[in-house]
């Protein structure tokens, strides 16, 4: 009797003029080894160099969320034993998230559910960050003394008022309301929603640009309640201002 085929932890495929990363680990929240990182790199290549792909889609499987972030349990093993995990990783993982910030091509990142540490850094530097009711968003690194990872410094300055360095002193969990007043989403998408806007983002032309992605993700867009972050932002100020 056959054993049954296991997916990879990393699917890459095309869908119509969609170039699919989907991060598969849903078991461990999509938590991120070394050779995701490195299989989303080689992805981003690919996409970028077919002519009949438009736009990159990163998305991760099951219910839980994007992603968890870099897989502890790996790189905890490899300091145990004296290796450089964490070294390599941490490398090549800065590099990919500097490359998204720049990618040629339209970048959505569908951030549903969990999104932490690693998940921050393959979404919020994308050209088309989807949030819905169910995203929360955190840097748990902070938690343990560490500065906000993957370039979250980047991305908190550029925050309105003191809500960047509120989340990045904290290390508090945004909601999506709050991930679109910090600036680290575009668009807010009711998550029951995301089967037919997915749909036709797959069905554009393969000479789509920017503007075409944005025009179909706001056919689907809609203005959340505020969330505790901006609620209190006159609060945050004069907390956290100079």
């Amino acid at each position: 009797m056959n054993a049954p085929m296991t997916e990879p932890d990393l699917i890459v495929r095309r869908e119509g003029a969609a170039g699919v990363i989907r991060l598969n680990r849903p078991k461990a929240i999509n938590a991120m080894t070394l050779e995701m990182a490195r299989g989303i790199e080689a992805a981003l290549d690919q996409f970028a160099a077919d002519p009949d792909i438009a736009l990159v889609l990163v998305e991760g499987a099951g219910e839980r969320g994007l992603c968890a972030g870099g897989d502890i349990r790996s790189l905890y093993d490899s300091a145990r034993s004296g290796g450089d995990l964490g070294k390599v990783f941490w490398r090549e993982e800065y590099i990919t998230n500097a490359r998204i910030a720049k990618y040629p091509k339209p970048y959505v990142a569908f951030m549903d559910g969990l999104v932490m540490g690693g998940g921050v850094g393959i979404a919020a530097h994308g050209s088309h960050r989807i949030v819905t009711e169910k995203t929360r968003i955190s840097m748990p690194e902070v938690g343990i003394g560490f500065f906000p990872d993957v370039g979250g410094t980047f991305l908190l300055s550029r925050a309105p008022g003191e809500i960047g360095t509120y989340f990045g002193l904290t290390g508090e969990t945004m909601n999506g309301a709050d991930a679109l007043y910090a600036q680290f989403a575009d668009a807010y998408v009711p998550s029951q929603a995301w089967a037919e806007l997915r749909a036709a983002l797959t069905q554009v032309a393969a000479d789509a640009h920017a503007d075409n992605v944005r025009g179909i993700i706001a056919r689907f867009t809609e203005t959340p309640e505020a969330g505790p972050a901006q609620r209190n932002a006159e609060l945050i100020a004069a907390l956290f201002g100079a």
